[in-house]
């Protein structure tokens, strides 16, 4: 085995700067709109079995939910909302309300339109 194919080659600039919509939109001062919605989804995390949650709010960058396990930050997870297939998450905090997750590739801001008609808050 040559030493190419053992270590991974060293990010591009173009790499580095396609991650800096994410960082900005992810980062902890939540610059992404968030909307308050009522959206019944699915959510799983490695090893496990499907558990029903209700997503509460979500951004571009992110979403809100009602799953109670005591998780701790920086878990990967998927949720899958209707007609979507799973999107992959990391769970970013946890607290008595509930858990907040920030999508590992942003949502299309037009997905976001489409569930904010479909399910919007009671």
């Amino acid at each position: 085995m040559t030493d190419s194919t053992v270590r991974r080659p060293s990010p591009s600039a173009a790499d580095s700067l396609s991650a800096i919509p994410y960082a900005i939109a992810a980062d902890e001062d939540r610059c992404a709109m968030r909307h308050r919605l009522s959206i019944p989804a699915r959510m799983r995390f490695s090893c496990s079995s499907a558990f029903p949650v209700q997503v509460l709010d979500m951004s571009v960058a992110g979403f809100a939910c009602d799953a109670l396990l005591q998780t701790p930050p920086g878990t990967l997870c998927w949720i899958t909302l209707p007609g979507l297939g799973a999107l992959e998450a990391e769970v970013v905090r946890h607290d008595p309300d509930g858990m907040g997750c920030a999508f590992k590739t942003l949502l299309n801001p037009a997905v976001l339109d489409h569930f904010m008609r479909k399910y919007p808050a009671e």
